[in-house]
């Protein structure tokens, strides 16, 4: 949050100084002492904007290991540009770098499921799906895994075959199996 009040701080001042230099070098001084204030706020609601609008991209490209399961995008009224291109404010994905799949069971894969919010501390569920079953199940109390690797103790929810999280934690199960099978 600091660094994005420095950004758009930064933004503010650099429209302000090329916005004078403009004004006392080419115009002459045209413009009246006006232009200042509105070029500052016009430089800090880009930059706000314009961080707003690429957070889930930044994000996501800084953490390769994750792959995206869904976004939820939103419309506010205190940012009316939102309902002409709703905002992405929260994302799930999956980690594919503490997903595992056991080879005596190969539809459950286990795997950190994280839900990134903007403004918000990340948060990770370690949580198992059967790919074939279209089911979750979330690794809490009471939930272990016996000696070959079954699940016990789990309460499983049946998920569409469509759920986007489901469908991308399948997906890495496959990438693993793919490796296994082809020995790297």
């Amino acid at each position: 949050m600091v660094i994005d009040f420095i950004g758009a701080l930064a933004s503010g001042l650099g429209l302000l100084g090329l916005v004078m230099l403009i004004n006392r070098v080419v115009l002459r001084g045209r413009f009246g002492r006006w232009i200042y204030p509105a070029t500052v706020a016009l430089g800090m609601v880009a930059y706000t904007v314009w961080a707003e609008y690429t957070w889930p991209t930044r994000t996501m490209e800084a953490q390769p290991q994750l792959l995206l399961a869904g976004e939820n995008a939103e419309s506010v009224v205190y940012r009316p540009w939102t309902y002409l291109w709703p905002q992405v404010s929260v994302m799930i994905a999956v980690d594919r770098s503490e997903t595992r799949v056991n080879p005596a069971f190969p539809h459950l894969v286990m795997t950190q499921v994280v839900r990134l919010a903007r403004w918000q501390p990340v948060r990770g569920y370690l949580t198992v799906f059967d790919c074939e079953g279209n089911a979750r199940a979330l690794m809490g109390e009471g939930v272990e895994l016996s000696a070959d690797g079954a699940l016990e103790g789990a309460t499983w929810e049946p998920l569409n075959a469509e759920d986007p999280v489901l469908r991308a934690a399948c997906s890495v199960a496959e990438e693993i199996e793919n490796d296994r099978g082809s020995g790297t």
